[in-house]
């Protein structure tokens, strides 16, 4: 996707990516607002203690619309967690994904970081076939509920 670029994540952003995570999981998964909250806490967590040099967020940007994010949080000394993955559904199918992920997964290794780990639920489809596609490994998976909703949860991690 020529004309995107990916700039660092700043307070200003934080009120977009929670309210488009809270409007595209209420929309294609049916979450409630109890998933907008968490994605809140995320990022209040995020601004309030993030580690320079161990963890970074990103927001991918074509002139003046947000098309995504990505984010690399500390999980422990070795292992990076991948968090707040996010496509706007007109930069689905882009190749924005890719370089999200690429984006992540090259800071986390400039960082020191080993491995690194991701959640997400089984019902996105595209996004486990992209982590499988960059080596990510499924090591967990649990039916629970989660945001009013069942939920097939699942644990991704390589090493880097």
């Amino acid at each position: 996707m020529h004309s995107v670029t990916l700039r660092p994540f700043t307070a200003e952003d934080a009120d977009w990516l929670i309210a488009r995570h809270g409007a595209l999981y209420a929309e294609h998964e049916g979450f409630d607002a109890s998933f907008e909250a968490l994605v809140a806490e995320i990022i209040a967590d995020f601004l309030a203690h993030q580690k320079p040099g161990r963890e970074e967020g990103w927001i991918a940007w074509r002139g003046a619309e947000r098309l995504g994010s990505t984010f690399v949080v500390e999980e422990d000394a070795q292992t990076a967690k991948l968090r707040l993955v996010l496509l706007e559904p007109a930069a689905r199918g882009t190749g924005l994904a890719q370089r999200l992920l690429e984006q992540a997964m090259d800071f986390a290794r400039g960082a020191g970081y080993r491995a690194m780990r991701l959640w997400t639920h089984e019902s996105h489809r595209a996004a486990g076939r992209l982590y499988a596609r960059n080596g990510f490994a499924l090591v967990a998976s649990e039916a629970k509920r989660s945001f009013g909703q069942d939920v097939v949860a699942q644990t991704w991690e390589r090493e880097l």
